[in-house]
């Protein structure tokens, strides 16, 4: 039952409608019983372990308003970091002494990192001890926000639970308008894109140049759609339900460097990178080890740490080891560029300006050739792969062979038909575009303001909720015509 489901849809109206008319003080009881049987739903087996993550969460954190304070801290976020590890990276030992490996249940990476953020904040003293246990685990299962987040604080998100919800007309509203635009996202666009994508990857030893680097665009394009629009899914819930969740995404293709780039792209992810990593790397004192005055970490060491933690975070295979060394790199050669030839000026030329976006937008798709590799199933793809693709881009570039490429990657996936592989690709250019011009618009005319601000300030607004709605129906249709979706998100594996 992901997000964009019909079974979801069904689900969302009776828990909303309910949630709505209960007294304040059945409310957040409600949603998190709503919660554990959405999870139930989408991955039975691992709802035990979900909860007792959320118990353990819990006790540490009451544990804090303690005498051992230091202690309940330590085992908090040690705890959490082994069970995280022990079920993302189990599967590295299977056949090893007899050893079958535990699927990794659905979401663990969010509400685990979420789980740390809460215990770190109350031990700092940045947010209360949440006394509630119902309200602890509604923050960390809450089911809008379980399988792919965003990574909400415990400080901007606890106090919401403990207010009473009712009906609001402009807010559900804003709602309508973020899911329009998100499923718009999810269905018409990513799952439509990841037909042609699916088909590229694994076969591409047998495709050309121009396919490959299509290939490699294509899913550049596919991830972000994907993963913006499942956020935006998941704040409209939020605010049918009378809860305000943070933004994950800002337009992040239109950034003139990384710094921007990584300021935009997965927001929750990046920020609590910069908070609970980077941070304390940077003001660590390293004088006990280097038994001399206060010494700290380098700069760009922690810069590297970050992202290397990124990379292996993703998963503990060398393709995501590489992407998050790639993306080290790219953040670190922007500092010495900066060094050896100053700051850029605000106010560059329009050329220097695109032509920056488009240096970040090629690189950044390099690096989604070693995600794409690293997220295939187990034993299909390896890191050889990712370098095989990358160079694959340098040949085969007669225009004959990428026609007949392009018509036959997608022939077999919707009717087989002629007239169908046309009209798919003359659907995908139309939904992009206007997805393109929708993030134009975000980006330029409104200043980066929420999504749905900026749906509601558009003069034809009305024509533009017509089309999402007339191709996200149409991306449906694909669907029972042999594309499938991406299920619980791309991230959701993560």
């Amino acid at each position: 039952m992901s997000l964009q489901s019909f079974g979801f849809f069904g689900f969302l109206l009776v828990v909303v409608a309910v949630y709505l008319h209960l007294p304040r003080r059945v409310q957040s009881p409600f949603l998190l019983a709503a919660s554990w049987v959405f999870y139930a739903l989408a991955m039975p087996s691992m709802l035990g372990v979900t909860i007792t993550i959320a118990v353990f969460t819990y006790l540490c954190g009451r544990a804090l308003a303690g005498p051992h304070k230091v202690a309940a801290l330590r085992v908090g976020v040690i705890g959490l970091l082994g069970i995280l590890a022990f079920f993302k990276y189990n599967g590295a030992f299977q056949g090893l002494a007899g050893w079958q490996a535990v699927a990794m249940p659905l979401g663990i990476s969010f509400y685990s990192f979420a789980a740390i953020a809460y215990l770190i904040d109350a031990a700092r003293g940045d947010c209360e001890v949440e006394p509630s246990f119902i309200r602890c685990a509604l923050f960390l299962n809450f089911f809008a926000t379980v399988t792919q987040g965003p990574i909400c604080r415990a400080g901007a998100l606890l106090p919401q639970f403990q207010e009473e919800h009712r009906f609001d007309a402009a807010r559900t509203v804003r709602g309508l308008r973020l899911m329009a635009l998100g499923l718009f996202k999810l269905v018409a666009v990513s799952d439509v894109l990841g037909v042609f994508v699916d088909e590229v990857f694994p076969n591409y030893q047998n495709y050309g140049g121009p396919m490959l680097l299509l290939g490699a665009v294509g899913y550049t394009l596919q991830l972000y759609f994907n993963f913006s629009g499942y956020s935006e899914v998941a704040r409209a819930v939020g605010l049918f339900l009378g809860l305000e969740l943070p933004e994950n995404f800002k337009t992040p293709f239109f950034a003139t460097n990384f710094s921007g780039f990584w300021s935009r792209w997965h927001i929750s992810f990046s920020s609590w990178l910069q908070d609970y990593l980077f941070m304390p790397l940077a003001w660590a004192d390293l004088s006990g080890v280097t038994r001399g005055k206060l010494t700290r970490l380098p700069a760009e060491a922690c810069v590297f740490i970050v992202f290397f933690v990124s990379g292996f975070w993703h998963g503990n295979t060398l393709p995501f080891v590489v992407w998050g060394l790639l993306q080290a790199c790219y953040r670190l050669g922007e500092e010495l560029l900066h060094r050896r030839f100053g700051k850029p000026k605000k106010k560059a030329p329009a050329r220097v300006v695109r032509a920056k976006r488009a240096v970040v937008f090629a690189l950044w798709t390099v690096s989604m050739v070693f995600f794409r590799v690293g997220s295939a199933p187990a034993g299909t793809l390896t890191v050889g792969d990712a370098f095989g693709y990358l160079a694959g881009w340098f040949r085969g570039w007669a225009p004959g062979r990428f026609a007949g490429e392009l018509y036959s990657a997608v022939y077999t996936a919707f009717y087989a038909n002629t007239l169908m592989v046309a009209a798919y690709y003359a659907f995908l250019a139309v939904v992009l575009v206007l997805a393109f011009y929708l993030d134009t618009r975000r980006a330029f005319t409104y200043k980066n303001k929420p999504a749905e601000i900026a749906l509601a300030g558009e003069k034809h607004r009305w024509a533009v909720y017509y089309l999402l709605v007339i191709f996200l129906l149409a991306g449906y249709i694909m669907q029972s015509g042999g594309f499938g979706n991406a299920g619980f998100g791309m991230y959701a594996g993560f």
